[in-house]
Formats: C-alpha cells, structure tokens, sequence
C-alpha cells in the first residue's frame, strides 16, 4: 500500500514535515522549501536549510538555485529564539521578494510554540505564540508510514554514519588485515602481469553489482567480503561503476550499503565508500546526510577528489538532478578511460602495503 502525498496545508502540517525532509528535528536553523506550480499541491523541487547564524554573503546563492529548479513560491521555517530566526528570515525573504519568488507562508518554531511572519490575525497567530506537537500530527504519522525516520537532532545523523567500536572493529582490522595479504599475495604471484590490470578491475565491477543485489536481498555483508569490496573501490573505475549503477529504484539500497560501510570499513578505505554515501544521498535530496558523508571521506583524505567535487556542489546548493542527468554509463567509461593500466592500481597497492605491514 503506497501513502498518500503529504500535503502542507497549515503550519502544523509544515513544521510537522520539516523533520522527516531533513531526516532530523533541526535547531538554531532556517529551512527554505521551494515549490513549482499551484500552491501547496505544487511539485515540491528542493528543500535546503542553514545553520543559525548565517555567515555573510551564504545566502547569495539561494535565488540561483531556486531559479535553476523553476521554484514559483516557497515555504519558510526558522527554529530557534527570535533574535536568531528574525535577521535571517528577513533577509530571506527579501531577497525572495526582489526575485518575484513568494513566500506564501513564513514560521518561526521554539518549544513547543511557534509565530507566523506572513499572518497578522491575533485571534489565529496570538502575541505568545500557538502550540503545536510535531510528534503527533497527522504529518507525522503519515510520514513514519511511508518509512521516514527523523532522528533528535544533526548529532544523531552524525552518529548514524560514526565508526563502528569495539569488538566490531577489532573483527573489521582483522578481517581487512587478512584479505589485504590475499589480495597482495595473489598480485604478487600473477603469471602474467599484463593482464592484472583488466582482470583486478573486471572482478571488482562484478563484485559491486553482486554486493547491491546481495545487501538489497539480504542486508549487511560479512566482515571479509566488507573488506574486500572496500580494497576495489579504492580503484577509481571500480569505485564510479557504484556511482553510475544509482537510479531512483536502487539509491535507497547504495544509501544503507555506503553507510554501512562508511561505519566498518578501516580509516584508509574509507574515502570511496563516503564519497559514494554522499552521492545517493544528495542524489534522493538528504543534502544533511550528505554533507555529513562529505565530511567523513575528507576528514580521512582532505584531497579526495569525489568528496571535494561533492563538498562543492553541496556548498554552491547544485541541484542534485546533475546526479541523475549527466552521470556517464559504465559503457561510456570505459570508453573515456580506456583500457585498465597498471597505474590505476597503484593508490591500492600502497593502501595493501599499509595494511600488510609485518605480514610475510
């Protein structure tokens, strides 16, 4: 049974929405939600939200979007002490004005009260402000139904993608430990060097379509095939044949198996698997998981290129539609890049030789 569409159509509704669009109850923030066409019943384009305060010159790039995703109209929600939300809402919606986008309803959320910029009625939006509950409203229920999950705040969505501690990662060095010296013994003893290449690559593109459809069959991978698809995708071909099998059908499965091993996978193997967890999050429209991916593949590799190249589409607000209309098909990579040499290999090599150290 598919749910209904949620529509927004009073500022219950809104603020009851706005924690399962972000996949969190936000804080000191400002959330802008863009429209196109007919009021609330309109085609939601993009939701986007800032941290309060706002540094000088963040919102420049707002207008630009909206315009780049034919927003007609938008709603806007700030939480937080008036001193904080009132500034930025008010430049928001300045700048809105001038660039003939409405806004056809404008809130402030903190506690368990919230105002309205927009309504000036005392006997519906009173001087002290209206309670509303976002827990246990018709939005909220129709959400949790359809499988949205809004977790207590931005720390929870950081610890949802956190290492793994523990005995699981004792188990996680091992098993990377033990699959690295395979992996390197068996390059070591390759008759014909010539061929390692194509073949090293081969076998990891079919292991990344296996790995989809087998964590989609049946959830979380053993801590050795974990490890071993974590040393294929440290190989760029490898790695961006994940990136273009995301589609709308499978982007909720690369969302779970990233994070997945975004958590197990050791410090060095990281980068990719995060790279990738952003990807199909900003692919689906969570640009907070996202970022937060970002921020695990570059706090690993600060010059990861995939996690910069996202960390700057994120940061100019890109509409993430360039994730789903100018990804290259896995032919016309191997087009582009050509035959597999040698040199591909080399950032898992030394990636090998750190995690082989003492190993005969």
């Amino acid at each position: 049974m598919t749910p209904s569409p949620i529509l927004l159509t009073s500022p219950d509704d809104i603020l009851g929405a706005v924690p399962y669009i972000l996949g969190f109850h936000p804080a000191d923030s400002l959330v802008v939600i863009a429209f196109a066409g007919k009021g609330v019943r309109g085609r939601l384009r993009v939701t986007t939200r800032w941290d309060l305060p706002i540094p000088p010159g963040a919102l420049d790039r707002l207008v630009p979007l909206l315009r780049r995703e034919e927003a007609t109209h938008t709603i806007l929600a700030g939480f937080g002490d008036g001193a904080l939300v009132t500034p930025a809402m008010d430049e928001v919606r300045r700048l809105l004005a001038d660039a003939g986008i409405a806004v056809i309803e404008a809130l402030r959320a903190e506690g368990a009260r919230y105002w309205s910029y927009v309504c000036t009625r005392v006997e519906c939006c009173p001087p002290e402000g209206r309670p509303y509950d976002p827990t246990t409203g018709e939005v909220a229920a129709q959400a949790t139904f359809g499988g949205l999950v809004a977790l207590p705040g931005r720390d929870s969505l950081e610890r949802s993608v956190a290492p793994v501690e523990g005995a699981a990662r004792v188990k996680m060095r091992e098993a990377t430990r033990s699959v690295a010296a395979q992996v390197r013994a068996r390059l070591a003893g390759t008759p014909c060097p010539l061929d390692v290449p194509a073949e090293f690559v081969a076998e990891g593109v079919a292991r990344v379509r296996r790995s989809l459809d087998g964590f989609q069959r049946q959830g979380r991978l053993p801590d050795h095939e974990a490890a071993r698809l974590g040393i294929d995708l440290s190989v760029i071909r490898i790695r961006d044949e994940a990136w273009t099998l995301m589609d709308d059908t499978t982007q909720d499965t690369h969302v779970a198996l990233w994070t997945d091993l975004t958590r197990r996978l050791e410090p060095s193997f990281v980068p990719p698997v995060a790279s990738l967890l952003g990807a199909a999050a900003w692919r689906r429209g969570d640009s907070a998981l996202a970022g937060i991916a970002v921020e695990r593949a570059l706090a690993a590799d600060p010059s990861y290129s995939m996690a910069n190249l996202l960390a700057q589409g994120l940061q100019q607000l890109i509409s993430p539609d360039i994730l789903r209309h100018r990804m290259p098909t896995p032919e016309e990579l191997d087009a582009s890049m050509g035959p597999p040499r040698m040199d591909w290999l080399h950032p898992m090599l030394g990636l090998l030789d750190e995690h082989t150290v003492g190993v005969p």
